[in-house]
C-alpha cells in the first residue's frame, strides 16, 4: 500500500524455484526472495564500495580470499551496528587502531 496515497497496488513477480507447484506456499516464496535479495545486497556492496568487479585479482586463491577479507569486514562492521560500510571504511582508514579495536568487539 502507497502511504502517501493510501491506494493498495498489486505487483506481479516471476521466479524460478525448485519447489513443486503445489508445495510451494507464499511464505517459502517470500522467504526465498528476501533470502536471495539479502545476498543480492551484500554482492552490492562488494561492487559499489569495494570496487571488486574492477579487481585485478584473477588466479589461484587471491579472488577468493579477497572475497572472504570483504565479507568478513562487512561482517565485522554490521556486527558493530554501522549501517554505512563506505563512511566507515573511511573512518578506519584515517584511524587503524579503529579498525583493531573493531576487530575485538566483533
Amino acid at each position: 500500500m502507497n502511504r502517501k496515497t493510501g491506494r493498495t497496488t498489486i505487483k506481479t513477480i516471476y521466479a524460478v524455484t525448485s519447489l513443486p507447484a503445489g508445495k510451494a506456499t507464499p511464505t517459502q516464496l517470500a522467504a526465498l526472495i528476501r533470502g536471495h535479495w539479502s545476498i543480492e545486497a551484500l554482492h552490492h556492496i562488494r561492487d559499489v564500495t569495494f570496487v571488486e568487479e574492477a579487481s585485478q585479482l584473477r588466479t589461484g586463491n587471491a579472488p577468493r580470499a579477497m572475497a572472504t577479507w570483504r565479507n568478513l569486514t562487512i561482517g565485522a562492521l554490521r556486527i558493530a551496528g554501522v549501517r554505512g560500510i563506505a563512511a566507515a571504511l573511511r573512518c578506519n582508514a584515517r584511524d587503524p587502531q579503529r579498525a583493531l579495536a573493531l576487530l575485538w568487539l566483533a
